[in-house]
């Protein structure tokens, strides 16, 4: 059997969340090995009771397992394991993130840069216009939008996009095999075209109340910030946006009317200093140092010969991601150091003035 249909039958356990997945491989060597354990040996795994043990050893998950492989073949559906090479950058470091993840699109999820796009499914000819608006201006930074697929600002940033011929993806709360809601099926379409969608729901998986929290924490992991336009206090886009902020991301929001209902979303995150406030595409690119694509310029890397190998792999890092500003959690994943060394490391870094520190807890060459 191969190894893909025993990552796939870890997402089918019921009582096995990303968490408790992620620690089920560890502490039995990889995915086969799990179902290959003895009950024995699962019970003494912590949190591991004798409902999960007998679950994980029923022999009806590998074979749900087995139908979904044949839908992944059958349907050209790339599958990125939380353990792989492929899968997405941005998600690897926080240990709620998917174990697998289901993919139908054209877009390398790795893009140097992203903006996650969300709000009210109902927003006002205000609200719309001022989504079409930052996504025209957006354009000129060269970058990847992200949204959930669902009615109103989803759907205006996903067709603005296309429209821009940016490449979009789009987040769900069900599989594969579901297109949700159904009259967004042509944007689906052309969006696997100039982007993808992207789920971790098995692809027979309907959408339910609870997965669309679950589909927000990638939206907002997935992307470098998160822009709020038009929201009540409490919704989709707020628990997103609250994510994001968790995740130590940026967070933008659109400032509204007092008094509007729409408006008092984004203003909340703006008052609470949750969001930064943004009118514009060049407020966003302000913040998070972005220039226009046209307008890139390469910096001359500084030369030391006094550093140490670990040092100039930090600054490699740095460099090769200087578009994005790369945060601690990624030069952490990608340098194999520990915290503790590495925060070494960039604070001489910081006083031999080679980088510097910018808001969000990334860094930039100097």
């Amino acid at each position: 059997m191969s190894d893909l249909l025993y990552q796939i039958a870890l997402t089918i356990i019921h009582s096995v969340g990303p968490i408790t997945a992620k620690q089920l491989v560890a502490y039995c060597g990889g995915p086969e090995a799990v179902f290959r354990e003895s009950k024995k040996n699962l019970l003494k795994i912590p949190y591991i009771g004798l409902n999960t043990a007998n679950e994980i050893l029923d022999v009806s998950v590998l074979q749900k397992a087995e139908k979904e492989l044949e839908f992944v073949h059958g349907n050209k559906i790339s599958c990125y394991f939380y353990l792989d090479e492929a899968y997405p950058s941005r998600l690897k470091p926080y240990n709620d993130s998917p174990v697998m993840l289901f993919y139908s699109g054209t877009q390398d999820l790795n893009h140097p840069r992203s903006i996650g796009i969300v709000g009210t499914r109902k927003p006002s000819p205000h609200g719309s216009l001022n989504c079409e608006r930052i996504i025209e201006e957006l354009k000129a930074y060269d970058l990847m939008i992200i949204s959930g697929l669902a009615y109103g600002i989803d759907s205006i940033s996903h067709r603005k996009s296309l429209t821009e011929n940016i490449p979009t993806i789009g987040v769900m709360g069900n599989g594969l095999q579901i297109t949700y809601p159904a009259l967004n099926k042509n944007l689906r379409q052309k969006m696997e075209q100039n982007g993808g969608i992207l789920t971790e729901f098995l692809s027979d998986t309907t959408p339910e109340r609870e997965h669309f929290p679950m589909r927000n924490r990638i939206i907002a992991a997935l992307s470098d910030a998160t822009l709020v336009i038009e929201s009540e206090k409490k919704g989709g886009s707020m628990i997103t946006a609250q994510f994001a902020f968790s995740y130590n991301k940026d967070v933008f929001a659109v400032p509204g009317r007092p008094g509007d209902k729409m408006s008092e979303g984004p203003n909340f995150l703006i008052k609470s200093n949750v969001a930064a406030l943004a009118d514009s595409a060049g407020d966003i690119a302000y913040k998070m140092l972005w220039e226009k694509s046209k307008n890139k310029k390469n910096k001359q890397l500084k030369l030391f010969t006094e550093l140490s190998e670990k040092q100039k792999k930090i600054i490699e890092i740095i460099r090769l991601q200087e578009d994005k500003s790369p945060g601690i959690d990624h030069i952490h994943h990608i340098s194999g150091l520990s915290l503790s060394e590495l925060s070494a490391l960039i604070l001489e870094l910081e006083c031999l003035n080679i980088i510097r520190s910018i808001p969000g807890s990334r860094y930039t060459l100097i």
